[in-house]
């Protein structure tokens, strides 16, 4: 009986240890398995989509009129963040692009607005305008030499040793480049005078299919191109009483295509280059997948008669710009399967508002918006004989441009006068002009500080002076034009993250626009770009341990 029992305690032993053994192999295998399946379905392709001047109210307002399978496909399927803060002022299209792809404000990008003023030239240029390299379908010279700070493209690129193609397509170069990053392959803009898609000889491996585009498909192509009004009426604005359609014709003998790039067309060409683009890459699976970064438009259009803040204009531009998404997302389905394809769409988190006037004879009561003029050469002028009676004669005024006035600080070198003290006597005496909310002054000696309003400065580019007006006045250039109509820009700026193994969220609490970079990177399993300070998104994160890649 004795034998029995430890005959039977040795079978037990040997089927739990057997058991065990199986798991534990069953275990392995179906790790490996997990693992396996991760890496082959990686994205092929990330198409990364900055909308320029995207209102998510607008989104609301505008969203009976979309489709199913455009901006729906992303609110319904995507992860949707309702607001994004950029965290510095006076945002532009080619500062918030930056921000996105770098991970980092302008004050360690480099790229503080769309333009600059050149002081060794004395003249308004590009942010990046570079001699050392010609255009090519262009007569600018520009490269990104002006980027500080790496891109997720340039990451993406070290990450998979050159092997993945970087391309980037906007409407207006400094968009395109500064998305595009160092590393691009190369970055694509509509030239604004002959209606072809330009780039620089800085980019050595452009596709020679460019030029085949360019031949037969490019705007400069068309004698003419009308942007008629898609829909009889719109209602996405209930107090517009218009009951007239528009229609804007582009003709090729303007030669000016600067008026084109603000209509929704520009957004059907850069759809059109997109595809074509697709189409001419052999994509499978790899772990070293392509990025395309797209920059569409949908802001105000400026160029009619009588130019609206409410019109028919935008809404048809954001009705055609959810048909130009469908397009897109449809096409990508066809040539690769959206489940292989990572799709990000953020807004530049501003909106450039139309001048907007009312006379007191207009209104129940006596309550009219406070609204003027601000006149940046009166205040040069007026600035610079209060300077010359403090400190003698001299030009000590060189310029004013985008906000900034720039201080002649070799004339106070000459003079022995103390440039700190000079900046904040002209920062005092311009605060006190009418329409002028505040003015502060910036000293290129010390390294910008965590403010807000400092983030969106770089010491070695930016003006001695800041001037922030006042809502409701509008800026007036040399001709006594409207400029800048100033109001506070905040905004809902939405974010979008639609990919294969992201499961659908609506979040509604804000997120900083540097956060889109590191989390990008995360998903792509690549380092951050090496200027970002923040951590990726957790509900990203965690979306991607919950719910591992199929």
């Amino acid at each position: 009986m004795r034998n029995d029992k430890k005959i039977e305690k040795k079978q037990y032993r040997s089927l739990v240890t057997g058991s065990w053994l199986l798991v534990t192999v069953n275990w392995l295998l179906l790790t490996a398995n997990c693992l396996a399946q991760q890496t082959v379905t990686s994205p092929q392709l990330v198409v990364s989509i900055v909308v320029d001047q995207l209102r998510g109210d607008y989104l609301h307002y505008f969203s009976p009129t979309f489709g199913e399978r455009g901006f729906k496909r992303l609110m319904n399927e995507g992860l949707v963040y309702y607001s994004v803060d950029f965290g510095f002022p006076n945002k532009s299209g080619a500062a918030s692009i930056a921000s996105i792809y770098t991970g980092a404000y302008p004050s360690e990008n480099g790229i503080t607005s769309d333009t600059k003023y050149d002081l060794t030239t004395n003249r308004v240029v590009s942010i990046v305008a570079d001699d050392s390299y010609l255009g090519n379908y262009t007569s600018d010279r520009l490269s990104p030499m002006a980027l500080l700070a790496s891109t997720i493209g340039d990451e993406l690129k070290i990450a998979t040793q050159g092997k993945s193609q970087v391309i980037a397509i906007a409407p207006n170069a400094a968009e395109a480049i500064v998305a595009g990053g160092r590393s691009a392959t190369c970055a694509l803009w509509l030239d604004d005078y002959n209606g072809r898609w330009a780039t620089s000889t800085y980019y050595k491996d452009v596709p020679r299919f460019v030029d085949r585009y360019n031949s037969t498909e490019a705007p400069a192509n068309f004698s003419e191109k009308v942007w008629q009004q898609s829909l009889s009426h719109y209602t996405g604005f209930p107090y517009t009483k218009r009951t007239s359609q528009f229609s804007h014709k582009f003709s090729k003998s303007n030669q000016d295509y600067r008026r084109f790039k603000q209509s929704a067309l520009i957004n059907t060409e850069v759809t059109n280059l997109a595809t074509y683009i697709i189409n001419q890459t052999p994509y499978r699976t790899t772990v070293a997948p392509d990025f395309l970064a797209l920059t569409y438009y949908a802001g105000n259009y400026r160029y009619g008669k009588e130019p609206e803040e409410y019109s028919y204009e935008v809404q048809d531009t954001y009705y055609r710009l959810d048909k130009e998404l469908e397009k897109l997302f449809d096409h990508l389905e066809r040539r690769i399967g959206l489940r292989h394809v990572l799709i990000i769409l953020a807004s530049t988190g501003y909106y450039d508002e139309l001048a907007s006037t009312i006379s007191a004879g207009s209104m129940t009561g006596s309550s009219v918006i406070a609204a003027g003029e601000f006149y940046p050469e009166r205040c040069k002028a007026l600035l610079n004989m209060y300077l010359m009676a403090m400190y003698g004669q001299g030009n000590w005024v060189l310029a004013y441009h985008d906000h900034q006035i720039y201080l002649d600080k070799k004339l106070a070198e000459d003079k022995k006068i103390n440039r700190k003290e000079l900046i904040q006597n002209a920062t005092d005496f311009v605060a006190q002009f009418s329409g002028v909310q505040s003015c502060r002054g910036v000293s290129h000696t010390s390294s910008s500080t965590d403010l807000p309003e400092n983030k969106g400065i770089n010491t070695k580019i930016s003006g001695d002076l800041f001037i922030d007006l006042q809502p409701g006045w509008t800026e007036m250039n040399a001709q006594n034009q409207a400029k800048d109509y100033s109001r506070n820009d905040a905004i809902l700026a939405p974010l979008f993250i639609f990919g294969d193994n992201l499961k659908h969220q609506q979040i509604y609490r804000q997120i900083k626009a540097t956060e889109i970079a590191p989390t990008v990177s995360s998903i792509l399993r690549i380092r951050s770009p090496n200027a970002s300070k923040d951590v990726p998104l957790l509900d990203v994160i965690a979306g991607l341990t919950r719910n591992p890649m199929k």
